[in-house]
C-alpha cells in the first residue's frame, strides 16, 4: 500500500516507487531512481516508458542533471540527516537557475519543523521520515501568514505584493 505524503498542501497517496538498489529489477509504474542508476542506464530508463524521476543525495548537485531535467516528472532530494541543509539550496537552484517547474520532493530525514522552510525554497512534496504524523505535519505550513522576503514559492517581497 502506498504511503501518504504531503503534496501541494494536501495529503495524498504516493504513487511513486523509490528504486534504492541498482541491482533490483525495475518495478512497473512511476519510479524515482538514484542519480548513479540514471547515469548508468539512461537509455534503458527512457525506453522503459512511464513517468520517471531521479533523486539526488546531498553530495550530488542539480548541475549533474540540468541537461536532462525535461525528462523528469519529479526530482527528489534526499536529506541524509536533519542538520544537512544542502538540499534547500538544491531546490532553489532547480527552481530559480534551471527553471524546473515539476515536482521537487524532500525524502529521507524529513521532519515537520522543516516543511515551511523547504516549501519556501521550492519543494512541492514531502515524504516524511517513517513514523511521523503526516496530518500533524500538514498544519506546520502556515505558522507565518506574511513573509517579508522573496522566495522560490513567493518571488515578490512583501512591499511588492498587493494587499489581500
Amino acid at each position: 500500500m502506498p504511503a501518504n505524503i504531503i503534496r501541494d498542501g494536501d495529503i495524498v497517496q504516493d504513487q511513486w516507487q523509490l528504486v534504492e538498489d541498482a541491482e533490483q529489477a525495475l518495478p512497473d509504474g512511476d519510479i524515482i531512481v538514484p542519480l548513479a542508476l540514471w547515469q548508468a542506464q539512461k537509455d534503458a530508463l527512457i525506453a522503459r516508458g512511464g513517468n520517471l524521476g531521479v533523486w539526488l543525495d546531498s553530495n550530488e548537485g542539480p548541475e549533474e542533471i540540468s541537461a536532462d531535467l525535461a525528462r523528469f516528472s519529479i526530482v527528489a532530494i534526499r536529506f541524509p540527516a536533519f542538520a544537512d541543509g544542502r538540499g534547500y539550496s538544491y531546490a532553489r537552484l532547480l527552481r530559480e537557475r534551471y527553471g524546473y517547474e515539476n515536482d521537487i520532493r524532500a525524502i529521507g530525514d524529513v521532519m515537520q519543523d522543516q516543511l515551511f522552510y523547504m516549501q519556501r525554497c521550492g519543494f512541492s512534496s514531502f515524504a516524511l521520515k517513517e513514523g511521523r504524523d503526516v496530518a500533524a505535519a500538514l498544519a506546520s505550513f502556515n505558522p507565518i501568514h506574511h513573509t517579508y522576503q522573496a522566495s522560490a514559492n513567493q518571488p515578490d517581497p512583501l512591499y511588492r505584493r498587493k494587499p489581500d
